[in-house]
């Protein structure tokens, strides 16, 4: 039964994996439109050292902002400073440290941010990882999930008040969540998010991309009921050439290298639509969607029940101690 439902979600998984490459095959990257200045804005970028998240940091500073580029990797932290400094940016890029894999690392990190007394307008949580063998954190939880999941479910909420104080009315504050195609694959095992009764990198991958899904559309709905101006986005960038593939089999990994070539975005194409997210006037209050490609398209059906999304939170603040 094991290996059934092993094979399954593997099968799932590259089938989503598969159709992403055929539409990216016929379709353009999607193109930045020219976006308003950002003069004065502060932005969180998690694993904005390299990928993904530099380029998101990058282009962010560049339209003005001054971004916190939040990783654990220090020197990886002041290369990619120094980097955004010299291209002479209108906007300032920093380098914090934070683990996202360690609770106390996320509280130690908001605390920090908080006492500087800063505006917080762009949290971008963007920071992943894909199909590592099966370990545990400090605090015990499946890597996996707590990285790429509860780790940002936390900095959010640490975050929030900073952001509702930051947003206005017509100019709201905003929250990336990056999520990916694989979340169609997803399934949420709430009695083992941990994935302790059968662990596959596949399904706990899937399952935190999921998780994401669901959280920004939760979050959505409790910041629109209590009327703050703050919009929650989950975006999906694509297959994108980064090292977030560097976990496949040897074989896969073989296969992978002249198929990216051809058919996978660049790092900077895949940043595009998080910091579409993160500054575009036309999507100004219109949170609560999933973006691919530059458009709002239909998450997994899974993705939109409402008791899993309440379900999911209340568990998550348990884990959290919020």
């Amino acid at each position: 039964m094991w290996l059934f439902t092993a094979t399954a979600a593997l099968l799932k998984l590259y089938l989503c994996g598969i159709k992403v490459l055929i539409y990216q095959m016929f379709n353009r990257s999607f193109q930045l439109p020219v976006l308003p200045r950002q003069k004065g804005k502060v932005a969180i970028v998690t694993g904005g050292t390299r990928g993904m998240g530099f380029e998101t940091a990058r282009h962010l500073a560049s339209l003005g902002m001054h971004v916190i580029i939040a990783g654990n990797e220090q020197e990886e932290g002041a290369a990619a400073v120094k980097k955004i400094q010299e291209e002479r940016s209108e906007g300032k890029a920093e380098y914090v440290f934070l683990d996202l894999t360690s609770l106390k690392s996320v509280r130690q990190f908001a605390q920090k941010f908080k006492s500087r007394g800063l505006p917080l307008h762009v949290l971008v949580n963007n920071a992943g990882t894909m199909l590592v063998p099966e370990r545990t954190t400090e605090d015990g939880f499946e890597f996996h999930f707590c990285l790429n999941y509860l780790g940002h479910f936390l900095l959010t909420n640490l975050l929030l008040d900073s952001l509702k104080r930051s947003g206005r009315v017509n100019n709201f504050s905003r929250i990336i969540n990056m999520s990916s195609a694989t979340h169609y694959a997803g399934y949420i095992h709430m009695d083992d998010l941990n994935r302790r009764e059968f662990y596959t990198a596949h399904g706990a991958y899937a399952q935190s991309k999921l998780a994401l899904v669901l959280f920004s559309y939760y979050l959505q709905e409790q910041l629109t009921g209590g009327g703050f101006p703050v919009s929650v986005y989950a975006v999906d960038p694509g297959m994108v050439d980064t090292a977030l593939y560097d976990n496949l089999w040897t074989l896969a990994q073989m296969l992978k290298k002249p198929v990216a070539k051809i058919l996978f975005r660049t790092p900077a194409e895949g940043a595009s639509i998080s910091v579409y997210a993160a500054a575009a006037s036309e999507l100004e209050g219109a949170g609560g969607c999933y973006l691919y490609n530059g458009e709002k398209v239909q998450s997994s059906e899974y993705s939109y029940d409402l008791e899993l999304q309440a379900e999911l939170w209340k568990k998550s603040c348990e884990l959290t101690g919020l």
